[in-house]
Parts: structure tokens; sequence; C-alpha cells
């Protein structure tokens, strides 16, 4: 095996670590795939709206997404504010989203080294 496959596959193993010190916020495919572009949007200084996630039907119909952000929401990773337009809500991540992505960053630093 090449080291660069050697270093994902640590990679791998320090993110299911991560997962298991957090039992309680275990997030499935559609909340990592809804919180990555929460995130990169907030990184982008986009807002991004609930109107625009629940749009995303590659994820899951809107009812799954509209479920899921609730559930990120309730775990504590996202907070919805008010827009300009009072209609309308922005999805923004908490200190505790922006940390969870600090220590995967962490996680694929170490993996990196350790080749």
């Amino acid at each position: 095996m090449s080291i660069n496959k050697i270093s994902y596959l640590r990679f791998l193993n320090m993110l299911d670590a991560l997962d298991r010190m957090n039992l309680g916020k275990k997030l499935d495919c559609t909340e990592e795939s809804l919180l990555d572009k929460i995130i990169l949007s907030y990184q982008a200084k986009e807002s991004v709206l609930v109107g625009d996630l629940i749009s995303l039907s590659a994820l899951g119909s809107q009812a799954t997404l509209h479920g899921r952000l609730k559930n990120l929401n309730a775990m504590g990773y996202i907070k919805m504010a008010a827009n300009v337009d009072g209609r309308k809500k922005e999805v923004v991540p908490t200190k505790l989203a922006l940390k969870r992505y600090e220590e995967i960053s962490k996680c694929l630093e170490k993996a990196a080294k350790a080749s």
C-alpha cells in the first residue's frame, strides 16, 4: 500500500475516534453534507438560507432535509436566524460546528505528518 493510502486510512481511524468521543453528537451522512455546505458558505462569507438547503434534492427530500436541519440545530451545530426578509431563515454554524472542523483539520494534519 502506498504512503498516501496509509495516511488516508490513518485519517479515517482518527475521525472514527473523534466520533466515538462525541457519542451523543454523531452525524449521519446527510447531516454531514448539510453541515459541510453551511461551513463552506460561512467561510466564503455567503449567507445560506433554509430554503437553499432543503432544495438540495441530491441529498434527499425536502422533508428529510428539513428534519436533518432540525437535528443539527438540536445538537447545537447550527442556529437559524431571521434574515433581512423576516420570512426567511439564515443558517449559521455555531462554535461547536467550527470546533468540529478544527478537530477534523487536526486529524488530517496528524495523519499527513505521520507518513
